[in-house]
């Protein structure tokens, strides 16, 4: 395989904070593409997020933002602004961006206002709620997304409070649509030769993981309800306690359920008509949990993994991330990794191509870090 990676040779400019761009920036990065990421004189909100802390930098930073050039500005100084669109003008195929709705046509670096002297630009804007509708001018974070397209209100127990998603899924899945949109975008560039307007939005990316809660609603009313570390649709597919642990167990279908069922030394199971099917499953979810639940609390996690493994029953420890970490299938894929010896190990591209996973990115630098790189990559001013 070469070392060349897809994007080499495409320059992209992001102006971004928090997440949900930076994301977006680091996965161009691990493509290939040259970022500049622009930072206010403060900095990037995450540098300053804990309680985890390296080299003076949040680690959620580190993990989002490396292999950039870092490029300190202040739109709100026009000598600053003017070097940003010169910048954009000269240098950029993509700039990606998420300020807050309005700001960037306030600094005429909106779509319309770039590419008019640019119109082959790819302009890339993540926003909070959409840009239509009554709440498009509120600025917005994960949490409030979960919250308002309902993940929260069918994550969690049963009986208990609406939950959060541990991981920020809808900053990282729109950095991820945001992404697909620049490719996309980039293709019409090359077959068309003209530049696109990409806007990736937090809401419309949580609505888009509510798919098929929705689909749910939309056929009967049902979005599916809490069930824990379960799922509305299929039973058994949760964690159940063992005599050391937690073990997911998933059977997606009625053939799994009767191995599992016989792996279990209960093979009547599969023949008794409030279990035969996942219908009748879903019926009797709380019973055959339990009976399920009651067998696995008999041995330990390591025992009924390998049994059921044997049985070809899809499961898999509940672990920690220091388990995550060191277990063999992490090391062997590769993926948690750092470019030098004494830095922070972070997760790299989850992609492969040709069988190679592109390499990990370079460490962060501090803010503003490349700032005398701008008088050598963008010509002089007559």
């Amino acid at each position: 395989m070469t070392r060349e990676l897809p994007l080499t040779g495409i320059v992209v400019v992001e102006l971004s904070d928090s997440a949900s761009a930076p994301f977006a920036g680091k996965i161009l990065a691990e493509l290939g593409a040259e970022v500049w990421k622009v930072e206010r004189p403060a900095g990037d909100s995450a540098r300053g997020w804990g309680p985890s802390q390296w080299k003076g930098d949040g680690a959620a930073f580190h993990a989002l933002n490396r292999g950039r050039r870092y490029l300190s500005l202040d739109i709100k100084d026009r000598e600053q602004l003017a070097t940003l669109h010169r910048l954009i003008a000269e240098r950029a195929d993509v700039f990606l961006h998420n300020l807050r709705p309005g700001t960037a046509a306030r600094y005429g670096l909106d779509a319309e206002s770039l590419r008019v002297t640019k119109p082959e630009l790819v302009h890339c804007e993540i926003g909070a709620f959409g840009k239509a509708g009554p709440l498009r001018e509120l600025p917005g974070y994960d949490p409030l997304m979960q919250a308002f397209a309902g993940i929260m209100d069918i994550t969690g127990e049963a009986d208990g409070a609406p939950v959060r998603a541990g991981v920020s899924i809808v900053d990282f899945g729109t950095g991820m649509w945001a992404v697909i949109g620049v490719l996309a975008a980039l293709h019409r560039r090359h077959v068309k030769h003209t530049g696109a307007t990409v806007d990736a939005s937090l809401l419309e990316t949580a609505i888009a993981w509510m798919s098929v809660g929705i689909a749910g609603y939309e056929a009967d009313g049902n979005p599916g309800g809490r069930h824990g570390s379960g799922v509305a649709f299929i039973v058994p597919h949760r964690a159940f306690a063992t005599e050391d642990g937690a073990l997911i167990v998933s059977c997606a279908n009625d053939p799994l359920f009767a191995r599992l069922a016989a792996a279990l030394d209960h093979p009547e199971w599969a023949a008794d008509p409030r279990f035969a099917t996942n219908a009748a499953r879903l019926a009797n979810r709380t019973e055959i949990d339990r009976l399920i639940g009651e067998r696995l609390a008999t041995g330990t996690r390591a025992h009924w993994r390998h049994r059921l493994e044997a049985a070809g029953i899809p499961c898999a420890p509940v672990q920690t991330t220091a388990e995550l970490v060191a277990h063999e299938q992490t090391r062997e894929l590769g993926i948690i990794g750092s470019p030098e010896a004494g830095e922070i190990g972070v997760v790299g591209l989850p992609l492969s191509f040709d069988g190679m996973r592109p390499p990990p990115l370079h460490a962060v630098r501090e803010v503003g870090a490349d700032n005398e790189l701008l008088g050598s990559v963008l010509p002089t001013r007559a």
